[in-house]
């Protein structure tokens, strides 16, 4: 089975790599730690509204929940400019793929 792993402007492109090939995998181990990490934090977040927590307190835990997210995605991000962009032998393609990954990026932590 193949994984899109860098994303495309037409869902209906082939794949241009696949899962075992992630450009991330060096880093897989960490990802998942951080990962785990905030679904911990999510959960604790969870329980402070059940108990009714002071206001400041859960924002306090949301910012670190979106801090480390966005730290995630920049590392996410940076493997893919190294495994999958800076491979391409097309200096277009290449441009564009950087720019749209950016782009995508930027837009979810803007």
């Amino acid at each position: 089975m193949t994984v899109q792993l860098v994303p495309s402007p037409d869902p209906a492109d082939e794949p241009i790599e696949s899962a075992s090939s992630a450009s991330y995998a060096t880093d897989k181990a960490k990802i998942l730690a951080r990962l785990r990490r905030m679904e911990g934090q999510v959960r604790g977040v969870q329980r402070m509204i059940e108990e009714d927590k002071y206001c400041v307190d859960v924002l306090t835990q949301v910012s670190t929940i979106i801090g480390a997210a966005r730290a995630v995605g920049m590392l996410v991000l940076e493997d893919h400019i190294r495994g999958c962009v800076m491979n391409s032998k097309d200096d277009e393609v290449m441009i564009t793929e950087l720019t749209d990954a950016i782009e995508r990026f930027s837009r979810s932590v803007g």
